[in-house]
């Protein structure tokens, strides 16, 4: 699950995780009963930290969590059958799946050099900016640790109680990200192979990541994004435009990897996205079965997502130099909406392109007031994201010149942003 960005570069659009002990054993006397969502305080006071110890780039903001109400947590238990049948056949097998090695020169065969020099030749014409968005690309899958345990903190019955739980959500889970690990797998195995990247630089953007998390408030002085709140609702929404908004980055990287001249290149991009695709099948298949059961909750769950806004999952991503800062995401993000591998247009496709799959425009039965205010609201969310794409393009038309930026994945070199 490797996003150029969901967040729509030219416009500011911003992806909280806890998960909660097992409740077991009698309640103690007197206990409190706490029947409201939680909120984890960020600012309580903590001991100093040793020298060098690795702290997060920023710090972790109040997080609303486990807001799913009482009624709505036996939906997923109860469709654990459906789920068997319905979303576990978008997997594939894994002696019929692609492997890495089915792209990259076999380092077993008399060939093997001749292959990679031919690898590097073709690699050479890349253009630094492409690079850059390669290797976001790249990062981002990288750091699917994260991912998986962001779906492991969902409420519902969904989440993977053991590490080898039975149910059908679990299997999925785990699955869905034995899939995903090839990707980063395969992109890092490339990126190397080309002599292109600085790889200790890459490396440590990886590290940086994972053991960043995914907490991304949209204005650090002011807090205003619960995110997926524990709520599966939430959770499989997000999901399901994170996966969109992956299979178009990853086709416009095949696409531009043919343009430059490199057909190899082409094919593993076009293989992550067609798998980003599936998956994407497959999240989508899980909200519109919400959306039969629960139209008016699963309605106000998409409208509450579209509120906090989507963003890559990378947004945390830093490479730990001293010029690195908090802009490493802002440039790299920059450079895929100037190379239209993502931009603030894919942003407002893919939500138009939720709201016809889901039938968003068409729900009529069921809906309370509030449910038919956020079918309104996120009926209009994509003509006015467009329109903002489109002023921002004008602004930056107007502008004339671009501003450019070292990037140190590509060895300190400047890219234009």
């Amino acid at each position: 699950m490797s996003l150029t960005g969901c967040l729509p570069p030219s416009c500011s659009a911003i992806r909280a995780l806890s998960s909660p002990p097992p409740c077991s054993g009698k309640r103690r006397a007197n206990a409190p009963v706490v029947t409201m969502a939680s909120t984890a305080k960020a600012n309580a006071p903590n001991p100093p930290k040793p020298k060098n110890q690795f702290t997060a780039p920023h710090p972790v903001p109040p997080q609303v969590t486990h807001t799913l109400p009482p009624e709505k947590q036996e939906i997923f238990a109860s469709l654990d059958g459906w789920a068997a049948s319905h979303i576990l056949p978008y997997l594939k097998p894994v002696e019929e799946s692609w492997q890495p090695q089915d792209h990259l020169p076999d380092p077993s065969s008399a060939s093997f050099h001749d292959e990679v020099r031919d690898l590097r030749a073709r690699a050479a014409g890349l253009p630094d900016g492409y690079l850059v968005c390669l290797v976001g690309d790249m990062v981002t899958e990288e750091a699917l640790p994260t991912y998986q345990t962001m779906l492991n903190t969902l409420d519902g019955g969904v989440r993977d109680e053991t590490g080898a739980s039975g149910t059908s959500w679990a299997v999925w889970t785990r699955a869905w990200a034995a899939e995903e690990n090839r990707h980063g797998d395969l992109m890092n195995k490339y990126l190397y192979l080309t002599g292109r990247v600085d790889m200790r630089q890459v490396e440590k953007t990886i590290q940086y990541l994972i053991g960043s998390g995914m907490i991304q408030p949209i204005n650090l002085a002011k807090v205003e994004d619960p995110r997926t709140e524990n709520d599966p609702y939430l959770g499989y929404i997000y999901t399901t435009f994170q996966e969109r908004a992956t299979f178009i980055s990853h086709g416009n990287t095949a696409r531009h990897a043919r343009r430059h001249g490199d057909a190899a290149l082409a094919r593993v991009c076009g293989t992550i996205a067609a798998d980003e695709k599936r998956h994407e099948a497959a999240y989508a298949r899980i909200v519109a079965k919400l959306f039969d059961l629960d139209p008016d909750y699963t309605l106000r769950a998409f409208a509450r997502m579209m509120r906090k806004k989507v963003a890559m999952p990378a947004h945390l991503m830093r490479d730990g130099s001293a010029t690195d800062g908090s802009g490493l995401f802002a440039r790299y993000s920059a450079v895929a909406q100037r190379l239209g591998v993502y931009t603030a247009a894919d942003y407002a496709g893919i939500i138009e392109f939720l709201v016809e799959r889901w039938g968003v425009a068409r729900l009529e039965a069921g809906l309370s007031g509030e449910g038919r205010r956020a079918q309104e609201f996120v009926c209009s969310l994509g003509p006015r994201f467009r329109r903002l794409e489109e002023r921002a393009q004008e602004a930056a038309a107007a502008k004339g010149m671009l501003d450019s930026a070292p990037i140190s994945w590509i060895h300190g070199r400047e890219v234009q942003l």
